[in-house]
């Protein structure tokens, strides 16, 4: 459990790299420093908190460097109560729901020249799928704004495959009485880097699903942030990911009660196979001075399949009011259970078979949090092709 360090000791301040004071550093997500201005934030080393555990050379120009804010083309599917459109930087919409918290988001915020907004509305169930993929070769900046408004209920499924170097954010306003689910599949090709931040704020008595998939590209990492700020407001966050080998793939995940009588829930699992095959998961929840009666948990579980991989598992929890129903945390990473295996094969499973039995066991949990048939049924499919390359 992490210690919460007082704003009167300068958390707050950036000229040093993140640190408060020379000798105090910043250990708590909600104590970063938030501009949408790049050039506030001091240069990225690598050895920064938020940092260190990314290969900042490979997403240097994602950070720094000049992107690319054109619009770009997608397909999408929109079912009664669901539009999508493009708007200006300075629709009431945009920064309605975060702000960026490191450099790599602020770069993107700032070069992005159209915002993409996705619409849930009225009474019945709305889904809307976006498609986007072969962005090109060249540093690019997208900027997202999804809203439920009151008492709607919908889903928004955003799939992006092919070649990408991107850098984006991801706004999500979940209005009183809303039920929303936003799924994010990353499957880029081998070459692609994203760095994505995704901030969400979900109201009284609202509901708010997020999944994270990710499965494709070189180095791909996404960081949801979401804001429990309506009292009754239920948070679930999903997240799934297969890491071959190279491939480098990592979440942050902050999840900030705020209001009273609040329900957390977040849940990450991930598998990796192949030499130098790299997960990253990061785990912050706070459960803040007005959020009695929260409920919260969180949890990331990792399964290796072959040597040469790594994954980092760092879960936190920062507590500061006692009038809680229940919080706490859990981190495993492990190999195969043996026990599972003998019991299939002794049934006259191969152990092949078996091994891929266990794995897709492991990781449909998440799956089955889309709530699309055909879309968990491709993710299924497409995670059983993963087991077949890496054997």
């Amino acid at each position: 459990m992490s210690v919460a360090i007082p704003e009167q000791l300068g958390a707050k301040a950036h000229t040093d790299g993140g640190w408060g004071r020379s000798d105090v550093p910043v250990q708590t997500r909600s104590a970063r420093f938030t501009s949408n201005v790049a050039s506030e934030y001091p240069d990225v080393t690598g050895r920064e908190l938020e940092w260190k555990l990314t290969p900042v050379a490979l997403v240097r120009d994602l950070i720094d460097g000049e992107l690319d804010g054109r619009a770009y083309k997608y397909l999408s599917t929109e079912g009664e109560g669901g539009k999508t459109d493009w708007v200006g930087r300075d629709h009431a919409r945009v920064g309605s729901a975060g702000v960026a918290e490191e450099k790599s988001s602020a770069n993107a915020w700032g070069a992005f020249e159209h915002a993409l907004t996705i619409t849930v509305s009225g009474e019945e169930p709305a889904q809307v799928l976006v498609n986007r993929g072969d962005l090109g070769a060249a540093p690019k900046a997208a900027h997202t704004v999804i809203t439920a408004e009151a008492n709607s209920t919908g889903l928004v499924v955003i799939q992006s495959g092919g070649q990408a170097h991107l850098s984006e954010n991801v706004e999500i306003v979940v209005e009183e009485g809303a039920h929303l689910t936003v799924v994010s599949i990353q499957e880029w090709s081998d070459d692609s880097t994203h760095l994505a931040s995704h901030f969400a704020q979900v109201g009284r008595n609202a509901t708010f699903r997020h999944v994270v998939v990710s499965l494709g590209g070189k180095v791909v990492r996404v960081n949801p942030s979401v804001h429990l700020s309506g009292e009754g407001a239920d948070g679930e966050l999903f997240g799934l990911y297969f890491a071959d080998a190279g491939q480098h793939l990592e979440q942050r995940v902050y999840l900030h009660h705020q209001a009273a009588n609040t329900r957390g829930r977040v849940n990450y699992k991930g598998a990796l196979q192949g030499e130098g095959a790299r997960t990253v998961w990061v785990g912050d929840v706070l459960i803040g001075r007005d959020a009695a009666g929260t409920d919260s948990y969180e949890q990331n579980r990792n399964l290796v399949l072959s040597e040469g991989t790594r994954a980092d598992s760092i879960p936190n929890l920062e507590i500061e009011t006692g009038d809680i129903l229940g919080a706490g945390h859990a981190s495993a990473t492990g190999r195969f259970d043996d026990e599972q295996l003998f019991y299939l094969q002794a049934r006259g499973i191969t152990e092949d078979e078996a091994r891929r039995l266990v794995v897709l066991g492991f990781l449909t949990e998440i799956i089955q949090k889309i709530g699309s048939p055909e879309i968990e049924q491709r993710l299924l499919e497409t995670v059983v092709a993963e087991l077949g390359a890496g054997s």
